[in-house]
């Protein structure tokens, strides 16, 4: 059975850090690439960042670029999200996803037919 499980998430100031985590199971890991979308409110679902979980590349999408930084633990299947120098515009739920191809295509994140997803993580940011 794959899940998805999402944590981390709360309330921060704005310029405080918060980091999410992803612990997958269920899949082989090192064949995913793993990544998270975030969903604010009145707003579609953006790609924020993707990791391939074998070689390490990254993807960001340009608004968190220099703030938020994706990694991976392949021991522990888990996928974290380091976020610092967060704004009030960072808040949205945030989902971590999985899916066997690199989910980046014309320089953004695909929505459509990704293998997995997890449950949300709420990410509030107050000015």
């Amino acid at each position: 059975d794959v899940q998805l499980q999402a944590s981390g998430g709360g309330l921060v100031q704005a310029g405080g850090s918060l980091r999410l985590s992803c612990v997958a199971s269920g899949f082989t890991f090192d064949d995913y690439y793993i990544g998270w979308f975030r969903q604010a409110p009145g707003k579609e679902r953006e790609g924020v960042s993707c990791i391939s979980t074998s070689d390490g590349k990254t993807y960001y999408v340009d608004s968190v670029k220099g703030r938020f930084t994706i990694s991976s633990n392949n021991a522990k299947n888990t996928v974290y999200l380091q976020m610092n120098t967060l704004k009030p515009e960072d808040t949205a739920v945030y989902y971590c996803v999985a899916d066997s191809v690199w989910p980046v295509v014309a320089g953004t994140m695909r929505i459509d037919a990704l293998d997995h997803w997890g449950k949300g993580t709420q990410v509030t940011v107050s000015s």
